[in-house]
């Protein structure tokens, strides 16, 4: 097991370096906190067992720099961000494939961070981060075989992608429905002309992207079937050529020449299930047990979450109308706006406050557009 050596200490630390420790500590808590979250629900012993040594390095790593900050007299004991706590009740409730891509993408952009670190120097620091970042990669799609690529799929079908298209899909509907409402508001004057074309909106929007979702996964399915029922024919008729593909994939995954060859060599004139399998995942790219998902799963989803992001405009006309249901409808629409904003930094890193603010300022201008057309459009009809 790799062991960490403890950081050479320095001279009396400067405050940037009191900042940076506290980063590198906050870093390690919360990984920590994320990989036993994963580690409990896995789904598979050998990643359990994979991500809680991921989780007692980033503790070992935790405890270097606290003894750095306890030795300057600096706070030690930091809580974990909300971010590592969303991440870990995610993974938690739905499974480690559902935040295993994150993780991967954050190790991957961390995976230098001690390099230029002085205190890094001579210990395991730097070679644990990019351990951790290569075993991630391996994890979320850079490996075969056939168990590993089933959890491959599990990942992309509920892992940071769906998240993101979570999400955006709620946001599509929540911006597209606000600035109709707005519209249509600020030419009635908030009447009920407003709650039909608030209902309206929600149902036209939903359908279209659900239609949309459902035509957009079956295309692919289908496309995915020609391609592998194309690969099962040249595997067929010129095995040595798919044979010779294999190797070269191999090889440019890092493989010795001779070691390709074995491999691919066992692969290719071993069970034809196999071969095809390997062949569809290594050359093409395409889980043979998946395709993509299912089309109607994607439309369902699709719809549900338009549907969610455009209702939210509409429920202050359910109860009200004029002035108070605009001024309700405009505020529970910015909330919602700025929660949508946020919440997508759980993906990307940065700072919730600034994204939700973002969302919230685009959010309403494109409302206050709609809504000064709509003003002038009915006082010109008026």
């Amino acid at each position: 097991m790799t062991t960490t050596a403890e950081p050479p200490r320095a001279a009396t630390p400067t405050a940037g370096d009191l900042a940076r420790w506290r980063a590198n500590l906050q870093g390690e808590v919360d990984g920590a906190l994320v990989y036993r979250a994963m580690a409990a629900n896995a789904g598979d012993g050998r990643f359990a067992t994979l991500y809680l040594r991921l989780a007692q390095t980033e503790e070992r790593h935790a405890a270097l720099w606290r003894d750095r900050l306890r030795e300057a007299g600096a706070a030690t004991e930091l809580r974990p961000t909300l971010r590592a706590r969303v991440l870990a009740f995610l993974a938690r409730r739905f499974g480690a494939g559902t935040v295993a891509p994150i993780m991967a993408l954050e190790e991957r952009e961390g995976r230098t961070m001690y390099d230029h670190q002085p205190e890094a120097a001579g210990t395991s620091l730097p070679a644990d981060e990019r351990s951790h970042a290569r075993l991630l990669h391996t994890i979320t799609g850079g490996a075969s075989g056939a168990m590993l690529a089933r959890f491959e799929g599990r990942h992309r079908a509920i892992g940071g992608n769906a998240l993101r298209a979570g999400v955006l899909g709620a946001n599509d509907g929540l911006v597209s429905n606000f600035s109709l409402v707005m519209g249509v508001a600020g030419a009635s004057g908030g009447g009920p002309p407003v709650l039909i074309a608030g209902i309206a909106g929600l149902l036209a929007g939903s359908l279209s992207m659900a239609l949309g979702e459902w035509l957009s996964v079956q295309s692919a399915r289908e496309l995915y079937e020609s391609q592998i029922a194309t690969e099962a024919e040249e595997l067929r008729v010129f095995p040595s050529e798919e044979e010779e593909e294999l190797r070269l994939i191999y090889e440019a995954k890092g493989l010795p020449t001779e070691e390709a060859r074995r491999l691919a060599h066992r692969i290719v004139s071993g069970d034809p299930t196999v071969a095809l399998d390997t062949m569809a995942r290594e050359e093409l790219g395409i889980d043979p047990a998946e395709l993509g998902g299912s089309a109607w799963t994607a439309a369902f989803a699709s719809f549900a979450l338009f549907a969610t992001g455009a209702m939210v405009p509409v429920i202050p006309f359910l109860v009200a109308s004029g002035t108070p249901a605009i001024v309700a409808s405009a505020i529970l629409s910015g909330l919602a706006l700025f929660g949508l904003g946020a919440a997508i930094t759980l993906l990307t890193g940065r700072n919730p406050w600034r994204s939700g603010l973002r969302s919230l300022a685009f959010g309403l201008a494109a409302a206050a557009i709609t809504f000064g057309i709509g003003s002038l459009l009915g006082t010109a009809v008026g």
